[in-house]
């Protein structure tokens, strides 16, 4: 395996994809080592003007060199995809690292040749802008040098963390996977009540949106969270009596239950694709 510039292909080539391939190529990955596998003409032209990578519209020749093939498709279609692949798969052993919302390892695993390596990755949004996280689990099957090809393809969408357990997804899901929603919502809920209070729209959410991006750049500084917030906060100042009606408010139980709830129906959705296709002639 080719540690310094692998082969590695992409199974369709939708928006988290380009965001890989976009990180890929930053950090000085040859464009010609990425293929992508995509059956839209138009989505085949863009990712060869747009990065120069090879496309194929076949997806079993598009991984037919590849040391890890990404897997980037629609969880309801991850079956349709994969079944075709096993001689494919089978030829050559790449390391499959998926990106695919819901679809646990062993529903992976049925799917593929037995002891594919398999590798999960529950990206974010964020990714689209080169500041993505990622949680990454893989079963103690997968080699150390295995886990390392794919940690390094999965680093070029942001910093990466290495989970335990397969289930701990479902709350990177909740967190990181769903969390860029409640920061937008907490922004504009801020705006509605500086318009209420007279600020012309406009104003309003420049200031929550830059707001907004200047509490990210924060955060990622030497302080923790809490001692960042506490920065903010003077004693007896404004910051303290809206953190106080925050409170007064239940906003800690609101967060919670969010996060609980967000994690809950990710388990959900996984347990609903499981049972499709373990119903399927053939997985």
């Amino acid at each position: 395996m080719n540690h310094e510039s692998p082969h590695i292909a992409l199974i369709g080539g939708g928006n988290m994809a380009r965001a890989l391939i976009g990180g890929l190529l930053r950090q000085g990955h040859p464009a010609q080592h990425l293929c992508v596998g995509e059956p839209q003409p138009d989505a085949r032209a863009f990712l060869e003007r747009q990065f120069a990578v090879r496309t194929a519209a076949d997806n079993a020749a598009a991984i037919g060199d590849a040391e890890l093939v990404i897997l980037a498709v629609k969880p309801q279609v991850t079956a349709q995809v994969l079944q075709p692949l096993q001689q494919a798969l089978l030829v050559r052993r790449p390391v499959l690292l998926s990106i695919v919302a819901g679809v646990r390892v062993p529903d992976l695993a049925r799917l593929c040749p037995p002891g594919l390596p398999i590798v999960r990755a529950m990206p974010n949004r964020a990714a689209l802008v080169g500041a993505g996280i990622s949680g990454l689990y893989a079963p103690a099957t997968v080699t150390a040098a295995q886990r390392m090809i794919a940690e390094r393809v999965a680093r070029a969408a942001g910093p990466i963390v290495w989970l335990r357990d397969e289930s701990q997804l479902d709350i990177v899901t909740a967190l990181s996977g769903s969390g860029p929603a409640y920061f937008f919502l907490l922004a504009e809920q801020m705006a509605q009540a500086a318009m209420a209070l007279g600020l012309d729209r406009d104003t309003a959410l420049l200031l929550a949106t830059e707001t907004l991006h200047g509490a990210g750049e924060l955060s990622q500084g030497d302080l923790s969270l809490a001692e960042q917030r506490a920065a903010v906060t003077s004693r007896g100042g404004t910051t303290e009596a809206a953190l106080r009606a925050l409170d007064a408010g239940g906003f800690d139980a609101l967060v919670a239950g969010a996060v609980r709830a967000a994690a809950a129906r990710s388990a959900e959705l996984a347990d609903s694709l499981a049972a499709t296709f373990s119903s399927k002639p053939g997985a």
